[in-house]
């Protein structure tokens, strides 16, 4: 129903912004890191938002970038996993190190999020590892000089390769995530990949 709202911060809370648009206050429910970009109150910002209805609530869920948005809409479709949990999710780590725990299948780091037991992080790997697809890989980068797969001809061309291999997608992201930054070129990173796999 709502693609994103530009407003005026109007004030910041623990968990929430409130933005003034046109004389209306829209109380917008919004992660740590969303906060922390969004600026001062009497700033503007722009927030990409979601509407979560329920029987008893409507409620408006916003984030500073749409890749943001799209791992809190991924989050959502876990079992067990309500909004309220995935903003807490968002809340207590990076992006990247959220995206790069899901495509490697690292249950241990994922479980040492506040708000994820062990069962939710098996859960939400299950879930979402295979289904995240080029997504997953560029948020993984996002904080690295090679900010997505797009602009990583290195990481794109190594994955092409391994795939071509026969090896399953999600493997080859997971290895390629683990690897990547300490490479060169596009050989060294698919050796040291089926070395990887090797072991």
């Amino acid at each position: 129903m709502y693609a994103y709202i530009i407003g005026k911060v109007d004030s910041i809370g623990d968990g929430f912004m409130v933005v003034e648009n046109h004389g209306i206050g829209y109380f917008v429910n919004v992660s740590n890191y969303t906060v922390a970009k969004a600026g001062k109150p009497g700033e503007t910002v722009k927030l990409y938002l979601h509407l979560a209805v329920r029987e008893d609530d409507m409620s408006l869920y916003g984030f500073s970038s749409e890749d943001e948005k799209k791992m809190f809409l991924r989050l959502i479709t876990v079992s067990g996993v309500g909004p309220k949990m995935a903003i807490g999710i968002l809340s207590s780590a990076p992006l990247s190190t959220l995206a790069a725990a899901i495509v490697s299948g690292d249950t241990k780091s994922l479980s040492k999020v506040k708000g994820i037991g062990k069962k939710t992080a098996e859960r939400i790997i299950v879930e979402l590892r295979e289904n995240i697809g080029d997504d997953g890989l560029r948020m993984a980068f996002s904080d690295a000089p090679f900010a997505s797969v797009e602009n990583d001809s290195m990481a794109e061309e190594a994955l092409e390769v391994l795939t071509t291999l026969g090896i399953q997608r999600s493997d080859a992201y997971s290895m390629v995530v683990a690897q990547r930054k300490d490479v060169k070129d596009v050989n060294e990173l698919v050796m040291k990949v089926l070395q990887r796999l090797d072991k």
